[in-house]
């Protein structure tokens, strides 16, 4: 992904310069390298929380609002999961030298600051909302000095999603002075529906060509097109009209279309030449979820029995479940020297996220049915819960000396 790197000995000597430089950090491992805090502490948060809100409601004590579990999935372990991604991913695309050592930790600081507010009991709004923005703000700032400084331009529109997110978080704290809350996590959901759009449509038909080549197989996923281009406008634009008026004509009929388009443009990816290989497959099943999801919204409008919650939790637990863990599971393999191919712990991260998307689908139906709330929270937990039981020694300890090869 990204933009090619310079050519000639200057490119040469800046690889050579980034190289020694990483060699040279002799700090905590954790802290080597974005991925490894943020995925393992975003695992973490998203196996806590969960559990902990369904307790509350089920119990009925108040104790964690509906607007703390929004919050915390998706300003918090989540936003934790795209940290790591985008910290990993951008020196990739800009050839820049990575957030490393002090920086991370102060990062990775900001975020579990963050967190501790939100359930410390007994301080003020303004310092709730001062001290838990502060990560994703700085996180903004952060990836645009690395697109900008590595006149990365392709990457762009990763900056603007990003700040998108740390505008939403911050709507979201100032909700009862300007909005509601669910105008907050329409934003942060519109601009994570689009990077997986924007992302998937790099990574899955890449690293699908890519697993074919190795098997002795011809390339047969479409590289990106203006086919491609085309799909994330629309998108792009149907996610505005939702974000303005989600229970509107317009809205609706915009999210249909686009549901179907991607839909479209995942089945150009050939999925199903790679069902040997979950590590590859599971990829073309998060994006399924968000043309489904995608769907549902739009299908919400028009059809009494599609309430809207069924579009919203096909994209939360099912696109955004789904596709991070495929994700964290690839780039925790791959960037620490691991052969890229799911063992059976992985395979089981796999059924549980996509159990946990198809209870909570089937709990939004109908009434939301305690049983099946539960069952999926408990398949949600236990799916976030392996993945950083399993991926600690990979995430906290050195990479192997001599890598196995995919």
């Amino acid at each position: 992904m990204g933009v090619k790197a310079p050519c000639g000995n200057a490119a040469h000597s800046h690889s050579m310069s980034t190289a020694s430089r990483r060699r040279a950090y002799t700090g905590p491992i954790v802290f080597s390298y974005g991925f490894r805090p943020f995925f393992l502490g975003g695992a973490i948060w998203a196996a806590i929380t969960a559990p902990l809100w369904v307790w509350s409601y089920l119990a009925g004590d108040g104790w964690l609002s509906r607007e703390w579990h929004i919050h915390e999935m998706l300003f918090g372990a989540l936003a934790a999961i795209v940290a790591g991604f985008l910290t990993t991913a951008v020196p990739n695309w800009t050839g820049r030298m990575p957030v490393i050592g002090a920086p991370l930790a102060g990062l990775f600081g900001l975020w579990a600051a963050g967190r501790t507010v939100m359930l410390a009991p007994g301080l003020s709004p303004m310092v709730i909302g001062a001290v838990d923005s502060a990560f994703l703000i700085v996180f903004a700032a952060v990836i645009w000095r690395e697109v900008l400084a590595g006149r990365n331009w392709r990457n762009l529109p990763v900056c603007v999603l990003v700040s998108v997110m740390a505008v939403g978080n911050v709507v979201f704290h100032l909700r009862p002075v300007f909005w509601d809350t669910d105008v907050a996590w329409r934003v942060g959901l519109a601009a994570i529906a689009l990077l997986i759009a924007l992302i998937g449509g790099r990574i899955v038909p890449s690293f699908t060509n890519n697993w074919l080549k190795a098997q002795g197989q011809a390339p047969s996923a479409r590289p990106e097109s203006r086919f491609d281009h085309l799909v994330l406008l629309a998108t792009a634009g149907a996610l505005a009209a939702w974000l303005a008026s989600p229970a509107s004509l317009m809205a609706g009929s915009a999210m249909a279309t686009v549901g179907a388009l991607n839909l479209v443009r995942l089945a150009r990816w050939r999925g199903w030449l790679t069902l040997k290989e979950p590590l590859v497959w599971i990829l073309h099943v998060g994006y399924g979820w968000l043309a489904l999801a995608l769907g549902l919204l739009g299908l919400g409008v028009f059809v009494p029995g599609v309430p809207p919650t069924l579009g919203v939790h096909a994209l939360t637990v099912g696109a955004v479940g789904v596709m991070t863990l495929a994700v964290m599971t690839r780039a925790s393999r791959g960037h620490t020297g691991r052969a890229l191919a799911a063992d059976r712990s992985v395979q089981a991260i796999y059924l549980l996220i996509n159990l946990a998307a198809l209870l909570r689908v089937s709990a939004a139906a109908g009434s939301l049915n305690p049983a099946l709330l539960s069952a999926s929270v408990i398949a949600w937990s236990l799916a976030f819960g392996l993945f950083a039981f399993t991926h600690v020694p990979m995430l906290t300890r050195p990479r192997p000396m001599v890598a196995r090869q995919a």
